[in-house]
């Protein structure tokens, strides 16, 4: 049965394990800044276990603007109450367990988390071809992203609360 809980100090590995299987060393995030993540917005770091093994796991920091901007990626404080919007800086899943629907059951956890706490939606960038499945779980593709992160083209997208 899978559960979900604020990330952990303890699950810094596993996460790190995680992230270096679903991103380009470019794209992912580096150690230091997984473990400011779940120091400084661990109630919006959610990870998804099964019998205490990570399987998966969804962070991000509340903005006041729509989009994201790369400077989430660099540095982040504590969720601000009042701020509009929930962002996703990582959505990763373990190959293990990839299209066993971990993903959207995370998508699924953090809505609850930001509609709890009044955001209007959940904002986050995408590669294109993860458009499709964002767009699966409720999400709609607002257009090009400025952002330059690991010299990709990303995609806004939104959904609303």
């Amino acid at each position: 049965m899978l559960t979900f809980q604020p990330a952990q100090p303890v699950q810094l590995n596993a996460i790190m394990a995680i992230e270096n299987q679903g991103f380009t060393p470019d794209e992912a995030a580096t150690k230091a800044s997984m473990a400011e993540r779940i120091e400084r917005i661990s109630d919006t770091f959610i990870v998804a276990t099964q019998n205490q093994r990570v399987l998966g796991y969804i962070v991000g920091p509340a903005a006041n603007t729509r989009y994201l901007s790369d400077a989430l990626y660099d540095h982040l404080e504590a969720n601000n109450p009042t701020d509009r919007y929930q962002t996703v800086l990582s959505l990763a899943v373990a190959k293990s367990v990839r299209g066993h629907g971990v993903g959207s059951k995370l998508l699924a956890e953090l809505a609850k988390v930001a509609k709890a706490q009044h955001r209007q939606a959940i904002a986050l960038t995408c590669l294109k071809k993860r458009v499709p499945f964002y767009e699966h779980n409720g999400y709609v593709n607002e257009g090009v992203s400025t952002s330059k992160h690991a010299g990709e083209t990303w995609y806004n997208m939104v959904n609303e609360l």
